[in-house]
């Protein structure tokens, strides 16, 4: 064999040796395994309609006469963050519509950018699939502030509330550059920022101990392809972000706001809390103490008072 051709064979050998290295990481890192479809969804919890995007997963609480309340989760723990809520306000009469946005819980996850039009298209087809005509109620948790506050603006005639817990505001942070590369962006994600991320989720809680099943509930999501690739999708869709004028189009609408809190909050800092005040000078304010990014939780009876409250005066 001649010097090229060694060399050559070197340089294949090395070639095929970093891909086999690299997927092999990529298996042992990337938790998606499965395909989410309905033998998936054979024994999961809830209710299912297929929109325009894809299956949406669902679940009503309350009376079928109740006053419509839907609650909308945040950037990727599912519907189930509203557990607490929907139970009182069930309790107390109302209707409660949860829904897991696409991407995340038992919805799918289509290969489609994850903006605020898709958000809006999946929140105006369930209702219209419900048959709900009537105005709602709406309430957001941090990411879910993004996607009430951008419906109440683009469609005012159908919302009688708004209630914003810990939403996000401000200007959001960009994504690691790396996280932008092509091809190398997602691997890297796949591979360092999701694993990750079922632990993450107690950052936002003060007393973690009190919620020992917190990640372990996150982790079957985590399962099926796609949940990674729809989360980068909405980092880098809201990267740079500012909301003020995404609140401010809600003030302009004249709904009524409740807006809540955690003093302890480190995924959104409390101090943000002032820019939503600003921007929604209306907003009736409660700043939760003892809580941090989840005051729905972690200050539960505290919150469904004032969520109770908000919604007999409106």
């Amino acid at each position: 064999m001649k010097r090229g051709e060694r060399h050559l064979a070197i340089i294949v050998g090395l070639l095929v040796l970093v891909i086999i290295v690299t997927g092999g990481y990529f298996f042992a890192r990337n938790p998606e395994r499965e395909t989410l479809d309905d033998a998936a969804r054979a024994h999961a919890p809830g209710k299912f309609v297929r929109l325009a995007d894809g299956v949406t997963h669902y679940d009503i609480d309350g009376p079928d006469t109740g006053r419509t309340v839907v609650l909308v989760h945040g950037f990727s723990v599912p519907a189930y963050i509203w557990d607490s809520t929907a139970t009182a306000l069930a309790s107390a009469g109302y209707r409660v519509v949860r829904y897991d946005e696409y991407g995340r819980g038992w919805s799918d996850r289509p290969d489609v950018v994850y903006n605020a039009d898709l958000y809006d298209r999946q929140l105006v087809q369930l209702l219209d699939s419900l048959h709900i005509h009537d105005r709602i109620d709406l309430g957001g948790v941090s990411m879910g502030g993004w996607v009430t506050a951008t419906f109440v603006g683009r469609h005012p005639e159908r919302v009688r509330s708004l209630v914003l817990s810990d939403p996000v505001a401000g200007t959001s942070a960009r994504p690691s550059e790396k996280f932008y590369w092509p091809i190398v962006g997602s691997f890297l994600w796949q591979t360092t920022a999701v694993p990750g991320m079922a632990e993450g989720q107690l950052s936002d809680l003060v007393q973690p101990s009190r919620f020992p099943d917190w990640a372990d509930r996150y982790r079957p999501q985590m399962r099926f392809r796609g949940f990674g690739r729809a989360l980068l999708s909405t980092r880098r869709e809201t990267a740079g972000m500012n909301t003020d004028t995404l609140y401010a189009r809600v003030a302009r609408t004249g709904v009524p706001v409740l807006l809540l809190w955690g003093t302890a909050d480190k995924t959104v800092p409390f101090a943000r809390s002032s820019s939503v005040r600003r921007a929604i000078p209306s907003a009736e304010f409660h700043a939760i103490d003892g809580a941090a990014h989840l005051p729905i939780l972690e200050r539960a009876p505290v919150v469904d008072s004032l969520m109770l409250a908000f919604l007999a005066r409106t």
